[in-house]
């Protein structure tokens, strides 16, 4: 089973150099990511505005892969790195079932508005 995880990217300014410049640091870190992490596959790529640069969204056996990912992202892309794991939320909603309810919401009267 795999996961999918998100990682935001902030470039330093080293980076922004030049735009052929980006495209090369893009073109050697997906090179080393597919050679070190095969079984990585890339879901989604996008450039965003706000305090971040990239979005990327991957899917991963396991969170020592993503960190693996974003340890060489770091490194090649001159950048730093946060990665979040993602859960569907069909399969967040089945997870979460099973949960029994809070102390709060089991007293009378007590519990979620709606």
């Amino acid at each position: 089973m795999t996961m999918t995880f998100i990682m935001a990217t902030r470039l330093t300014p080293e980076a922004l150099q030049s735009p052929q410049n980006l495209e090369e640091l893009e073109r050697n870190a997906a090179t080393l990511i597919k050679t070190q992490c095969p079984e990585v596959q890339w879901l989604g790529n996008y450039s965003i505005l706000g305090p971040y640069d990239y979005i990327d969204i991957f899917s991963a056996p396991d969170a020592e892969t993503a960190m693996k990912v974003a340890t060489i992202v770091r490194t090649f892309g001159h950048a730093f790195t946060e990665v979040w794991t993602a859960t569907k939320w069909e399969r967040f909603k089945e997870i979460i079932r099973g949960i029994p309810p809070g102390v709060e919401a089991q007293m009378p009267g007590k519990g979620i508005r709606q």
